[in-house]
C-alpha cells in the first residue's frame, strides 16, 4: 500500500499517473458552500476525483495534463435536481493544463509502460458519457483510466481504505 501514497524512485523516464479529489462544482450560493465543506471535511463521497498525467518528456515536465468525466454543465441547477433523482445527464469528459500538482489529496498511483497522454486520448474516445451519479461517474472514469494506464483495479477503492487506516 506505501506505493499509493509516496513516489517511489524508479519512474525516471516514465509518465507518472495520480489520482486527486477537488471540492465537487455547484451552484453559487448554498450548494457551492456544501460542496467546499464537505471537501474540507474529507466526506470521501462528496468529493470529484480525476485523473493527472505528468509528462515525463521535455518541454512538459513542468505541466500536468488533467483528466475528468463531469456533468456538461455542472453549476446547472437542473442537472444537479437530475442528479440526485438518479436519472443520467450529459457528461463530458475534459483535458486541461496543470501548473503544479495539488498540494492535498493527491496521491501517486503509478507509471504507465507506454506514453500515457495517448493512452488516456485512446480511452477517452470511447468512454460513455452519459453520467449517472453512484454508477457511471467521475468515480469509474478514475478507476477505468488509472486502470487502463497502469494496470492498478479500483484504486479509489484502494486509496479510501489506506486514506483511513
Amino acid at each position: 500500500m506505501a506505493s499509493l501514497l509516496m513516489k517511489p524512485t524508479v519512474t525516471k523516464g516514465r509518465d507518472e499517473v495520480y489520482v486527486a479529489a477537488v471540492p465537487l462544482r455547484a451552484t453559487k450560493g448554498p450548494a457551492q458552500l456544501l460542496a467546499s465543506s464537505a471537501h474540507s471535511l474529507n466526506l470521501w463521497d462528496l468529493q470529484h476525483f480525476m485523473v493527472i498525467v505528468k509528462p515525463s518528456s521535455p518541454p512538459s515536465h513542468s505541466q500536468a495534463l488533467v483528466f475528468d468525466f463531469q456533468p456538461k454543465d455542472p453549476e446547472n441547477i437542473f442537472a444537479a435536481l437530475a442528479v440526485l433523482s438518479g436519472k443520467a445527464i450529459p457528461g463530458v469528459v475534459l483535458m486541461r493544463k496543470l501548473s503544479k500538482l495539488p498540494r492535498s489529496k493527491c496521491w501517486f498511483v503509478g507509471s504507465p509502460k507506454a506514453g500515457a497522454i495517448d493512452m488516456a486520448l485512446e480511452f477517452n474516445k470511447v468512454w460513455d458519457t452519459n453520467l449517472r451519479v453512484g454508477h457511471h461517474d467521475c468515480r469509474d472514469y478514475t478507476n477505468g483510466l488509472v486502470q487502463y494506464l497502469t494496470g492498478e483495479g479500483y484504486i479509489l477503492e484502494r486509496l479510501r481504505s489506506s486514506v483511513r487506516d
